[in-house]
């Protein structure tokens, strides 16, 4: 299709140009590129919107591309019927600065925030796995199970919601999904499961197993400072990864009500270039920013053929 400034993609199509296994490989790039200070993407701007929503900012750049991300949150669109997130992705050349098209901003959120769960499962076991268990049944975890159908096709995915109810009806949901899938509750979750991901809206913690090497933790819900999903002794017994150490301290709850020691956070960035211990508990909290954005763009582009 003809390209140019104006090009809008509507949500379907950004996330057809976004393929889940591209675009693990393009924020890899991108993780180790704004480690190096190779990406610009400052802490996003949050305006108050009316009827208790926020407008978030987030810019971010590089040598070959620049993108803005607008996006607004307005809680109170459920009453309406409508979407509580909307916004789009801009992107730019990085040479000239020109507007090359628009992304779906919900899209590009909801493909790369699961990319970067993924991208962290492959980082931080140290194999394929074989179970995962999947806590929540909202957007987050919809984009989640298909990453991992994406990726990881015909693994056994535990789908833990807060009754058998919520869970059941996800997995009718997503049955189109190669994935072997089995509803749960969050006060169950199997010895051997390889790896927990957390994406609920809970403020309070929705998983506290003690820590144990072998069993990677993600969360991804909680991104204010006053929410955790993950209880303080899961995360202080883990050696804790995040993806960006900047706004971790200003939102990843689950650390900042654990009191965590911040010179014990290390970044994504660091486990890539130098590997892990495999013989640890691991935690890897996502709390997302505009490089990923910005990855996600670079995905786009490339299959646009740009």
């Amino acid at each position: 299709m003809s390209v140019n400034a104006t090009t809008l993609f509507d949500a379907g199509q950004t996330a057809g140009l976004l393929d889940f296994s591209h675009l693990v490989e393009a924020l890899k790039t991108a993780a180790i590129d704004y480690g190096r200070g190779l990406i610009i993407a400052p802490e996003r701007q949050v305006v108050p919107f009316p009827r208790g929503g926020l407008m978030l900012s987030m810019p971010a750049t590089a040598d070959d591309i620049g993108i803005h991300k607008l996006v607004n949150v307005t809680p109170s669109n459920r009453a309406l019927n409508l979407p509580t997130i909307n916004g789009l992705v801009s992107v730019y050349n990085g040479k000239t600065g020109q507007e090359l098209f628009v992304l779906d901003g919900p899209a590009v959120t909801a493909r790369r925030t699961a990319a970067i769960s993924m991208l962290a499962l492959k980082t931080f076991l140290d194999r394929a796995p074989a179970r995962i268990a999947l806590i929540g049944t909202g957007k987050q975890a919809s984009g989640h199970a298909q990453a991992i159908a994406a990726l990881f096709p015909g693994i056994a995915l535990l789908v833990a919601g807060r009754s058998l109810d919520s869970a059941g009806a996800f997995v009718r949901a997503h049955e189109n999904l190669d994935l072997r899938f089995t509803p749960g509750i969050v006060s169950s979750i199997p010895q051997d499961v390889d790896a927990v991901i957390t994406a609920t809206s809970s403020k309070t913690p929705v998983y506290s197993e003690p820590a144990r090497a072998g069993r990677l933790v993600i969360g991804v819900g909680a991104f204010e400072a006053d929410s955790a999903e993950i209880a303080a002794e899961t995360v202080l017994g883990s050696q804790i990864y995040v993806d960006d150490p900047a706004g971790a301290r200003h939102e990843a709850g689950d650390l900042i009500l654990a009191q965590a020691a911040w010179n014990r956070v290390m970044p994504l960035s660091e486990a890539l270039l130098n590997g892990v211990d495999f013989g640890r508990a691991l935690l890897f909290k996502s709390v997302g920013c505009a490089a990923w954005d910005l990855a996600a763009a670079r995905c786009a582009q490339a299959a646009l053929g740009l």
